[in-house]
């Protein structure tokens, strides 16, 4: 079991009432809440955003967490852009989250290199994947990723009838060398499960915008 739970809010802002002004305004203070609470790690993952929409809003997510930092030196949460290393090298964002099927973690790090990208906030520039297997965890961590982010662990509420990979598949996956957090369904009821299982942290949606999210940091960071 970790010594300091590892926690992974990723983002929908299709979830938020109200147009999409009020949707982006809901999402820029969800994400000011999680940096606030001590979360390690926010993905933007809004898939429907055209390319200038996304860049826009995370332009705007990272400056957020930059100027929450520079009022709080020991705020540490890192922003990591879905899918498009391009937005991310654009906008200063600590990193990109990539899907299983996406580019790999070192063609990544090629592209860092030849841009010399500074993030606004780390030193790093964080690369995480999206895995479903211990084999791809195995193959992310050869290529160079930061950690992995293993799913589903659970069946999800709003994807009932999901294969969820289980416990032992998670546990599996735990022994790569990479950190590994645990997503799909996690839940404050069922994460001491993960925990227990090698997981590194834990990632979700609803888990954090559904809920008061230092409230679930404080019971989380108990286990």
């Amino acid at each position: 079991m970790p010594a300091r739970c590892l926690l992974y809010y990723i983002t929908d802002r299709s979830q938020f009432p109200g147009g999409e002004p009020a949707r982006r305004r809901a999402l820029l203070d969800k994400i000011a809440e999680a940096a606030h609470a001590g979360v390690d790690y926010i993905q933007l993952r809004e898939k429907d955003l055209n390319t200038r929409d996304l860049e826009h809003l995370a332009r705007e997510c990272a400056l957020k967490i930059q100027g929450l930092r520079t009022e709080n030196r020991e705020l540490r949460t890192a922003l990591l852009i879905n899918s498009r290393t391009d937005i991310a090298l654009a906008t200063g964002a600590d990193g990109v989250h990539l899907r299983s099927d996406d580019i790999s973690p070192s063609d990544v790090r090629r592209a860092v290199c030849q841009t010399g990208h500074r993030p606004r906030t780390t030193d790093h520039f964080l690369v995480a994947v999206s895995c479903h297997s211990a084999s791809d965890v195995r193959r992310a961590a050869s290529e160079g990723a930061d950690f992995a982010v293993f799913a589903p662990v659970f069946e999800k509420k709003a994807a009932p009838g999901t294969h969820p990979q289980g416990l032992a598949a998670l546990a599996e996956a735990c022994k790569a060398t990479i950190p590994v957090l645990a997503l799909g369904g996690v839940s404050l009821e069922n994460a001491q499960s993960c925990l227990a299982a090698g997981a590194a942290g834990l990632a979700g949606i609803r888990l954090f915008q559904e809920n008061k999210i230092s409230e679930v940091v404080r019971a989380l960071r108990a286990l």
